[in-house]
């Protein structure tokens, strides 16, 4: 019955979501660029896309924009590998282990609990204000994420599975693998959905610590100079990353969630 409902009937119309998803921030930055024109937006609030784009090439010719880019991304590229593999597999161990579920689970919500800006100064004092620092607090915000949804996913496991692992005589680590890993799946991409915004949310925080390079360096100068245009262009920049990752977690959980009934009938 359920699916039933959720197909479009025979000759009726499907309704465009992809085309609809990408359009709508097109009519946006059109509505943007027109209010900007016309000056109902002032210059110095929010320049028009068409003034953003200019300042880019300006930026990219002298090699500013493209050095800054690659600062910001070594950073979180690196933060990112050791936070989700610290997220993982803490979130593994917890979620598979009761005995490890009483030694770590408690400390690792506190830390969950403190805001990035209230350890600043402890990771100055920790780190300097080089990059062990910057890259410390993007593994953190990356690693919180992925870990909670890890233990999630691993306890939200059917019994009735587990118990027939018992029945048809699987050991614990032909269970893991075939059962257990495969049922959390679902939550664990999820998480990493969430833990590359995390990432990124944390390297704004961590280029501020006494940047030299990088896109928070970027806007940090831009806001000195009151350079509304490069703000609005980092930003930009922040915004057509984070599709970006979102589009690579879509495509690996369309490569490994085909298995997957639900998944299956609302991607189709």
């Amino acid at each position: 019955m359920t699916r039933a409902l959720d197909r479009p009937r025979t000759g009726g119309i499907r309704f465009p979501h992809r085309a609809v998803s990408w359009l709508t921030p097109v009519a946006v930055l059109a509505l943007w660029e027109l209010l900007a024109r016309t000056g109902i937006l002032p210059e110095q609030v929010l320049p028009a896309p068409s003034g953003v784009l200019e300042r880019a090439g300006d930026l990219i010719a002298d090699g500013e924009l493209p050095s800054n880019l690659l600062a910001s991304l070594q950073r979180s590229a690196t933060g990112f590998a050791i936070g989700a593999s610290f997220g993982l597999g803490l979130g593994l161990l917890v979620g598979l282990s009761k005995v490890a579920e009483a030694l770590l689970d408690r400390s690792i919500q506190m830390v969950r609990a403190v805001p990035f800006l209230a350890i600043l100064p402890l990771v100055i004092v920790w780190f300097g204000i080089g990059e062990a620092g910057k890259i410390f607090l993007i593994a953190l915000g990356t690693a919180v994420p992925l870990y909670l949804t890890t233990v999630l996913g691993i306890r939200q496991i059917d019994p009735k599975l587990l118990e027939m692992t018992d029945v048809v005589g699987l050991g614990r680590a032909a269970r893991i693998r075939w059962v257990v890993l495969p049922g959390a799946l679902p939550s664990i991409l999820g998480g990493l959905r969430l833990s590359l915004t995390a990432a990124w949310l944390a390297l704004v925080i961590a280029e501020t610590l006494g940047a030299d390079a990088g896109l928070g360096f970027m806007a940090t100068n831009a806001r000195e100079f009151l350079q509304t245009d490069v703000i609005v262009l980092v930003v930009l920049i922040y915004a057509v990353i984070g599709i970006l990752c979102d589009l690579v977690t879509r495509l690996l959980e369309r490569r490994l969630l085909r298995w997957h009934p639900t998944y299956a009938r609302l991607t189709a």
